[in-house]
């Protein structure tokens, strides 16, 4: 079972837990300044990480998506690779959906295989490798900005711009995975997803680029006008899909929050289906929920898709120049 994360991380200032929890926040920056410092993997294509300093969603996998798209488009043969949290496999192993389900590799993994080669495993240098000897000329990590078994060649932090680095303090006192200094000082740029809520530029170094984006939902919505529904979803942060569904005029009767990478059990499922079929709705989640439901309980569910909508229609590729200049 996870635990979802106590609210004093995201309070704007810390208060007694976080105080009491700052010793053991000290050791984990410690030894994450010291995994900073080793050196990894140099592949001979360009590496393009999509990462966040926090736990928990801040849009970095859709993020991943386009970016892969582009690249896509560009003619390139880009691979991603992934932790594969979550998954019963440890990799290294390339992600074959005939082969493997989203319990076996990971949900986020299983989704994006559907845009291009994504391999998993804990060190990103060994998927690297095998990546590039099937073929690829540039990878995209989603996820690993504190990952050192490969160098990078860009790496963008990717922030909510509804939660930013909460109080800012360092697991377990906060939800900072490092120090936001050494964070700011490894980035390439910051992509903010979502409105600055929490004055993220005026706290970033001016030196570092700053690019916004924001999430929004696939044209499936438009199907929802006027429809009682429910909607559930197991990701990061769930109430960011139930906001987002709102702001697209589809206001649900009730919602229901699971923890992220939550495999749904059959007893979710009875629970789900009753739900729908005692209060005469449509059920609504994520794709990245809806890749583990079994197939005869996915047809009864709208899937949402995301889309990522940049506030420059010029920032990706600019990016993207960049990571081949």
């Amino acid at each position: 079972m996870r635990l979802r994360p106590p609210r004093f991380w995201t309070s704007d200032k810390p208060g007694v837990l976080s105080r009491a929890l700052t010793p053991a926040s000290r050791l984990v920056s410690r030894i994450a300044e010291q995994r900073s410092s080793r050196t990894g993997y140099h592949a001979s294509v360009p590496v393009l990480c999509c990462g966040n300093v926090t736990t928990g969603g801040t849009g970095k996998t859709p993020l991943t998506f386009d970016l892969v798209q582009r690249l896509k488009e560009r003619g390139r043969n880009p691979h991603i690779l992934s932790r594969g949290h979550g998954g019963r496999e440890h990799g290294p192993v390339a992600v074959d959906p005939g082969r493997y389900t989203a319990r076996d590799v990971g949900d986020e993994p299983m989704l994006l295989s559907a845009c291009a080669p994504t391999w998993i495993g804990a060190n990103r240098g060994e998927t690297a490798r095998l990546a590039v000897s099937e073929g690829a000329d540039c990878l995209v990590m989603d996820d690993g900005f504190q990952n050192t078994t490969l160098e990078k060649t860009m790496s963008l932090l990717v922030v909510d711009g509804a939660t930013g680095f909460g109080n800012r303090h360092v697991l377990p006192a906060g939800p900072l995975r490092e120090n936001l200094t050494a964070a700011f000082a490894r980035a390439s740029a910051l992509i903010l997803i979502g409105d600055d809520k929490r004055h993220i530029r005026a706290t970033t170094p001016a030196t570092l680029p700053i690019f916004q984006a924001r999430l929004i939902p696939g044209p499936e919505i438009r199907r929802l006008q006027g429809v009682r529904v429910i909607a559930f979803a197991g990701i990061g942060r769930p109430d960011k899909f139930f906001t987002m569904l709102r702001e697209a005029g589809v206001d649900p009767v009730r919602t229901i929050s699971f923890p992220d990478h939550h495999n749904y059990s059959a007893r979710d499922i009875n629970r789900l289906d009753a739900l729908r079929l005692e209060a005469n709705t449509t059920l609504v989640t994520t794709a990245k929920d809806a890749i583990k439901l079994p197939p005869s309980f996915r047809a009864q569910v709208t899937i949402i898709g995301v889309d990522l909508l940049w506030e420059d229609p010029k920032a990706p590729d600019l990016l993207l120049d960049q990571l081949f200049a």
